[in-house]
């Protein structure tokens, strides 16, 4: 699991770098500024997740303790809330936005099983 949190998470960074670019430089003359907008939502979504996956593979290293659920929930959000956004602009299909929803309850989701994990690990150290 934390060999996968650490490898999703420097995966995430780099496609996150990598679409950024691809967004500011290769289409940002052919989309509008909307669109583009949303590009880098989902390319600042995807790297600020990618940090968290990478920290939380860390943590659970450190602190013996695992964060599995969060992991998955975590990598499955991001996965599904920025794949729909960039395929929404790329693809300039509108209903591909209503499937981003999805993706945030999922990352909602993972971020309170962390919560409650990340709480109940500072409880038992004290």
């Amino acid at each position: 699991m934390n060999r996968f949190a650490l490898t999703a998470g420097a995966l995430f960074c780099g496609l996150s770098v990598a679409l950024g670019a691809f967004g500011a430089h290769a289409i940002a003359d052919l989309v509008s500024a909307a669109r583009l907008d949303t590009w880098h939502t989902a390319s600042r979504y995807l790297m600020s997740h990618g940090l968290a996956l990478l920290l939380f593979g860390t943590l659970s290293v450190i602190a013996r303790t695992p964060f599995k659920r969060p992991v998955y929930l975590l990598f499955a959000g991001t996965s599904v809330f920025c794949a729909s956004l960039f395929l929404l602009v790329i693809l300039d299909t509108p209903w591909l936005g209503a499937i981003a929803p999805l993706g945030g309850v999922l990352m909602i989701a993972g971020w309170a099983d962390s919560a409650f994990r990340l709480y109940y690990l500072t409880v038992t150290e004290n």
